[in-house]
């Protein structure tokens, strides 16, 4: 009687060990940029959990409460003695693409504990080509493929590609205020979007494209040659004009490029599915009940944008994956005494205090 009752104690305190799995796992440390960015990095981090440790995602507060990029590899950089219990997830912005002309950029390409997304922002993933059905499906419950998001997306990136290598010529040579990120922007904006005949909208696009790189060659003609060769560096990096917009300014690609062109094409799912509930309902009661339903069952497409995830076979989410892979190959078999760790994680748990 005595056994089973050891027994049945023994399965009882494994258990409730088990209500605190992180107990006996080391910790690291992965400072982010944001509120907004915490979950696009548990997404990513998720994966590579093991029995022998695990992520905190932390925003970089000492004090106060900011936030931001700099506080982030800050965060990272101040303590880099701790070794590898700290790491630094960010945005890439243009500071990949300068390869080192500014010292956030060094910071950025040099470290091993910086996680960077490649692609400019978090916001490029979410409007990544791959995942714009899934958008529509979730914010009209209409699965009618409308136009090719791939092969428009592709389409643009090839439009505004030339104009975005003369931006970054411009950013690594520090006359960002000659041919500024905002002025690309208007020059690269969709005004509107035809479903009927999208290809028009990019047409458009291109045309003021042309114009625009025309007078850049025409001002900065010493410049056309370097130019030339910084298009090839930026294609050898995996920046190639059929996926340009990944690179775009991330809040400028869902205003002004996404939401342009899903927003009619949501409109008219809407009403498709709209139309087929008024031609299939047997009275208005019933009609009326089921558009409530319907109009309920959506969500919005701001909102569906900022919870996508279906962006994970996007080539450069690899590339973030292959980074945190090399990153923990850094990390030794063990993670060394107990007491090596808890120093480590109460200096962080100071510097997060403050």
């Amino acid at each position: 009687m005595k056994r089973l009752t050891d027994n049945i104690n023994s399965r009882y305190f494994e258990a409730a060990d088990r209500l605190l799995p992180n107990k006996r796992r080391g910790r690291i440390i992965a400072f982010v940029e944001s509120y907004d960015d915490v979950s696009f990095w548990r997404l990513l981090l998720d994966e590579f959990e093991t029995p022998e440790h695990y992520f905190q995602i932390m925003l970089p507060n000492r004090g106060g409460l900011t936030k931001g990029k700099k506080s982030a590899l800050r965060s990272c950089i101040e303590h880099n003695g701790l070794g590898k219990n700290l790491i630094a997830c960010v945005d890439s912005d243009y500071d990949w693409l300068l390869q080192g002309v500014t010292q956030t950029s060094k910071e950025i390409i040099s470290s091993p504990y910086v996680i960077q997304t490649y692609a400019y922002a978090i916001e490029n993933y979410q409007c990544w080509a791959g995942s714009l059905h899934q958008i529509c499906v979730q914010c009209t419950l209409n699965d009618h493929r409308l136009i090719d998001f791939n092969a428009f997306m592709e389409l643009y990136s090839k439009a505004v590609y030339p104009l975005f290598v003369w931006n970054v010529w411009f950013y690594r040579k520090k006359l960002h205020n000659q041919f500024s990120m905002q002025d690309l922007n208007i020059d690269i904006r969709l005004k509107s979007v035809d479903v009927r005949r999208p290809q028009g909208s990019i047409m458009g696009v291109s045309e003021r494209v042309r114009h625009k790189v025309h007078s850049l060659e025409t001002h900065y003609p010493d410049a056309v040659n370097e130019v030339a060769s910084l298009r090839e560096e930026l294609t050898s990096m995996g920046v190639r004009e059929d996926n340009a917009y990944l690179f775009l300014q991330g809040h400028h690609l869902v205003e002004n490029i996404i939401m342009k062109l899903l927003t009619p094409i949501c409109t008219i799912l809407r009403q498709e599915r709209e139309a087929e509930i008024r031609r299939y309902a047997v009275h208005d009661q019933q009609y009326r009940n089921e558009i409530s339903a319907y109009q309920h069952s959506q969500m919005g497409l701001a909102e569906a944008l900022r919870k996508n995830t279906h962006y994970r076979e996007c080539e450069l989410y690899q590339r973030m994956r292959n980074d945190v892979k090399e990153f923990l190959s850094m990390l030794p078999e063990s993670r060394g005494n107990d007491q090596q760790d808890t120093e480590n994680l109460q200096s962080a748990n100071q510097h997060q205090e403050g």
